[in-house]
């Protein structure tokens, strides 16, 4: 059974700074990808970053340039470092593992950016 655990979440004023972490457990590939998604109240979940273990790195166009994803594949853990916060990325950041079939979410944790 794999199990992601999140932290770091919480209250930060707009321009401000974040850092989420997300440690994994269990039986996991050694060939995987981690990731980050969000998701604000009435909005779908959406991607906000992954890393692939061979350095592959994806970012949405809203967060390209303030957030910045890094994994460690020995420890199986991956953060997300949230600079220039901004009201919109209010939202529950879900913590994400998949390899082949295999899909895992951790169980969220809240950022809110105040003005």
């Amino acid at each position: 059974q794999v199990q992601l655990v999140e932290s770091g979440g919480g209250l930060v004023q707009a321009g401000g700074s974040l850092r989420l972490s997300c440690a994994a457990s269990g039986s996991i590939f050694r060939i995987n990808t981690m990731g980050w998604y969000r998701q604000a109240p009435g909005k779908q979940r959406e991607l906000v970053a992954f890393k692939t273990t061979n350095g592959i790195t994806i970012y949405a166009d809203s967060v390209k340039g303030r957030f910045t994803i890094s994994r460690d594949n020995a420890k199986n853990t991956v953060s997300l470092q949230m600079n220039s916060l901004k009201l919109e990325d209010t939202a529950v950041y879900y913590c994400n593992l998949k390899w082949n079939e295999y899909d895992y979410w951790g169980q969220g944790t809240q950022v809110t950016v105040s003005s």
